[in-house]
């Protein structure tokens, strides 16, 4: 596939809508588990993780020239997932993308474990998404 300089404003949505409905699920799976019961906390790393993965895919021809290198959300989803991936969950040092960790939505340094829970998901898909209409809405 070619990378793509553009997204479709319908596929953009779309893939919105289909994350928030990730994030859903999620909040009826802790609805309807008892109070006592910790299995969703020991779900929710991979969960998210997955979703961080799933996140980067639908996107992953994007145009790097036009998502830029200056630690914006799309970078940092971008390395997130590469990380996941390669570097078994710790946060790889990418020379050519300048994320600060002050600056970042999960303010991770390069080394440290990445651990992305139901609120922190939910911050980095919005600005990714944000990000994202800003560079690549067609």
């Amino acid at each position: 596939m070619l990378a793509q300089g553009t997204y479709d404003a319908d596929y953009i949505a779309d893939s919105r809508g289909q994350v928030e409905a990730d994030i859903a699920a999620f909040d009826n799976a802790r609805a309807d588990a008892d109070s006592d019961d910790h299995a969703l906390d020991d779900l929710e790393l991979s969960y998210f993780a997955a979703l961080v993965l799933a996140l980067e895919m639908r996107f992953v021809h994007r145009k790097r020239g036009r998502e830029g290198t200056d630690g914006n959300a799309l970078n940092e989803v971008r390395l997130l997932a590469r990380s996941l991936m390669t570097n078994g969950g710790r946060l790889l040092e990418d020379p050519a993308i300048t994320l600060d960790p002050a600056r970042s939505v999960l303010g991770l340094r390069p080394g440290d474990d990445i651990v992305v829970r139901y609120e922190d998901f939910v911050r980095l898909s919005r600005a990714f998404f944000d990000e994202l209409e800003a560079r690549y809405l067609d």
